[in-house]
């Protein structure tokens, strides 16, 4: 294989033209001599070019082939099935609005039959917006979930780049030190000046500084009302609920739920029987607040984090980046951590590992200020990125050592 490759080169003929030319000359002429060497040379250079060649193939191409051709595809997939499902949001909730509409004009000019019908179409138009609006969050869920399994086998993808540099990195070192040789033989009977030097501009990079004010005032309660009520329900009856936050709730139940938390009433029981519609007002209460409970001002920080490989330096980091959040952010956090790692433990059982639980809740615990605006307007560059996701699990992980204490889940001022 390597004499076949070789042999495809065009440093080979080059080797070989200049092997027929020196023939004609004298071997003790300078002309001689440097085409002897260059002959000799560049057949040198071929065989190491052709080995870096076949290493390439063999160790970088092939493992990144399959990635593009097998992985790849079923994420962007995945990605395109996720824009359609908006797309057909959009045009749903258009729909509805013009229907809404027409509904009231017709009640208005108490057109009978008529009113009937625009209010009976209307009511369809809703189902079907829910029925759409279910899609999305689970096919959000999915894409997540691929994007963040793509993630776990980060090390093994950078391993590619780390042998291509290495294969490059010995291909030109031997075909440097081939040329070291080659002119410091030839340059005895021949004087050689004129070094070129190739000077490689400094690399440079600016990144931005989100600051924002912060937003969550607690009103007198150190927790928010609505985490710590939708997390007393849960501990009553969601924690051994497979697939807790993952499923999507019934939009009506969901939308009653949130308006007695968002009026602060007590009326709370008939929830606990549905633990995915106590899960959906909390994820929707996260991603709601006018700023995330992580803040915009820390967002660099926790990303930072993220890429720390060593344990010990991204707990040391978690640490340091938790203690320099407001104090309202830290305290419901810490809370919500805590019960998410209680969460992981029935793991088993409600198959939400922290990893899981990460996926579904990262987006709405962080992103960043660009992505701020309509809460399911996903913004698929960063759909709150993987390193979210890694720094949250890191945090549900090391709950303990993060968040020292036990946590008291009880609902005051209810």
């Amino acid at each position: 294989i390597l004499g076949s490759a070789q042999k495809k080169l065009p440093l080979m003929a080059l080797s070989t033209t200049m092997a027929e030319s020196f023939k004609e000359l004298d071997t003790e002429s300078s002309l001689g001599k440097a085409l002897e060497m260059g002959c000799c040379i560049q057949s040198l250079l071929a065989k190491i070019l052709a080995e870096f060649e076949i290493a390439l193939e063999h160790d970088v191409l092939q493992p990144l082939n399959k990635l593009s051709e097998e992985e790849l595809p079923i994420i962007l997939k995945r990605k395109k099935t996720l824009q359609k499902l908006l797309s057909d949001w959009n045009a749903i909730k258009s729909r509805l609005n013009q229907a809404a509409k027409s509904s009231g004009n017709s009640s208005g000019a108490g057109t009978g039959s008529g009113a009937s019908s625009a209010a009976n179409k209307l009511e369809i138009l809703k189902e079907e917006e829910e029925e759409v609006k279910r899609k999305v969050e689970q096919c959000k869920d999915e894409y997540m979930a691929d994007l963040y399994h793509f993630s776990t086998k980060e090390d093994s993808y950078a391993s590619y780049f780390i042998r291509l540099l290495e294969i490059q990195a010995q291909y030109h070192r031997q075909s440097l030190g081939s040329l070291d040789s080659a002119l410091a033989e030839l340059k005895e009977s021949h004087s050689q000046t004129g070094w070129e030097r190739w000077v490689f501009p400094p690399c440079a990079c600016c990144c931005l500084l989100y600051r924002a004010e912060p937003h969550y005032k607690s009103l007198g309660r150190e927790i928010a009302l609505p985490i710590e009520a939708c997390v007393m329900m849960l501990l009553a009856s969601g924690m051994r609920e497979e697939g807790l936050f993952r499923l999507a709730a019934g939009a009506s139940v969901l939308r009653k739920l949130k308006s007695s938390l968002a009026s602060g009433s007590n009326a709370l029981e008939e929830f606990y029987s549905d633990p995915h519609a106590v899960a959906g007002a909390l994820k929707s209460y996260l991603r709601e607040l006018p700023q995330p409970l992580m803040t915009f001002e820390l967002y660099n920080e926790w990303v930072k984090v993220a890429s720390l490989k060593d344990v010990d330096d991204r707990v040391q980091s978690l640490q340091d980046t938790c203690s320099r959040l407001p104090q309202e952010s830290y305290n419901n956090l810490r809370y919500l951590i805590k019960f998410l790692a209680k969460l992981a433990e029935h793991q088993e059982v409600n198959k939400m590992t922290p990893s899981n639980i990460a996926i579904v809740l990262g987006p709405n615990l962080l992103w960043t200020q660009q992505s701020a605006g309509d809460p399911m307007q996903l913004d698929l560059a960063s759909v709150s990125s993987i390193q979210v996701v890694g720094v949250v699990e890191a945090l549900i992980q090391n709950a303990d050592t993060l968040f020292p204490g036990e946590v008291e889940f009880n609902v005051s001022g209810m």
